[in-house]
């Protein structure tokens, strides 16, 4: 059994009608419950919710603040990499975009982690592009015991891995795996994966459920906003979210819902063209509906949003920011300025952003709030 059983069951076109056929009163009936299930949270992302987000974000506001306290858990994602072997047609990394190519060495690496060690951070986000050869498990085996004994909490975002490998990278040090799987739409999916292994829709899919029975702490899932119909696209997401606690219910979970941004070789240059355009409000929505349907869940909003939204929605239900990011190898202490994988939004410096966070009354927690919480 996996997730795949699950998402066979489920039809993309049933259940987009049935969130766009949600009334008034089922947004109603959902914000009166205690306690919300999938239905329900069709109906906070249905259009018919959009003119009850006043009450969505007291609520949201609520529940985040008596599970999570007034704390921010803040990351930084160190790139380690931008050699991939897959074409995308939404990455600045895909291998068909005639970039600069860069992996870090040890030393590069080491230069990086002490760049990033001296802004205060101790919750690290290590990103490759996916190339199963040269940046696979030979390289995470030299890399990984040179950057754990600098942080607290180790994460990657890298290509998916057999359930054998992350147990191997858990006795390295690793703590958390985000993988996304961009679309849950199959056909849309096919569309944007041209080439390379991340072709393979379903052994994508199936990556959580090898991250858990592999005893990873904390999985990381969500769509990339704009690949599909939004509202459908983050309803499996919390079907998935869903499948996977009732499954494995000592892990932890996080979601992230990235919108589009520009990057290199996009249709347009510096130009992405989303089929579902995803407006501010509408992810304040999402954002409100994910923690209502699990106040449990950590959500985290990254540097691809810009300045003023980040500091407007920070209390309303995230929990976990990404702060200073370069989304390049070498962006910190090599100052590398020509592999990014896409532009950042919010480009202020770490202790801007702390010093945001501590003026709207919360307390910022440079690495993981569940270590940093539990001794």
């Amino acid at each position: 059994m996996s997730f795949v059983d699950t998402f066979n069951s489920l039809n993309w076109d049933d259940i987009s009608m049935s969130i766009y056929a949600k009334t008034a009163q089922d947004v109603e009936r959902a914000l009166a419950k205690p306690k919300r299930d999938l239905e329900d949270f069709k109906a906070l992302i249905s259009p018919a919710a959009e003119g009850y987000l006043e009450q969505m974000a007291q609520l949201s506001y609520a529940a985040t603040r008596k599970r999570f306290g007034n704390t921010m858990s803040l990351y930084i994602p160190l790139y380690l990499s931008n050699l991939c072997a897959n074409s995308c047609t939404y990455c600045g990394f895909s291998m068909d975009n005639r970039i600069k190519r860069r992996t870090l060495n040890q030393e590069e690496v080491l230069a990086e982690t002490q760049a990033i060690k001296k802004m205060k951070f101790d919750s690290v986000l290590l990103v490759t592009g996916e190339h199963e050869t040269k940046v696979g498990m030979n390289y995470f085996r030299q890399m990984l015991p040179i950057i754990k004994p600098h942080f607290n909490y180790l994460a990657m975002e890298v290509q998916p891995l057999d359930q054998v490998d992350y147990a191997e990278l858990k006795e390295l040090g690793l703590d958390a795996v985000m993988v996304y799987q961009e679309t849950y739409h199959p056909s849309t999916y096919a569309e944007h994966h041209l080439r390379g292994n991340k072709m393979d829709f379903n052994y994508r899919l199936e990556t959580p459920d090898r991250l858990a029975k592999a005893g990873i702490d904390k999985i990381g899932i969500g769509a990339l906003i704009g690949l599909e119909e939004w509202r459908t696209d983050c309803f499996y997401v919390a079907a998935h979210l869903d499948y996977l606690e009732r499954t494995y219910w000592q892990t932890r979970y996080s979601i992230s819902f990235p919108r589009l941004r520009p990057c290199e070789g996009a249709p347009i240059k510096g130009e992405v063209q989303p089929k579902s355009v995803m407006t501010d409000k509408q992810l304040v929505q999402l954002i409100c509906a994910y923690r209502l349907l699990n106040p449990e869940v950590e959500l985290s909003l990254s540097t691809r949003e810009s300045e003023k939204f980040r500091d407007n929605v920070l209390p309303l239900g995230i929990t976990t920011m990404s702060a200073a990011s370069k989304t390049q190898p070498g962006g910190y202490a090599l100052e590398e300025q020509e592999l990014e994988q896409f532009e950042i939004s919010d480009e202020r410096s770490a202790n801007s952003v702390e010093s945001m966070i501590r003026s709207k009354g919360f307390d910022p927690v440079w690495r993981d709030w569940h270590s940093a919480y539990s001794g």
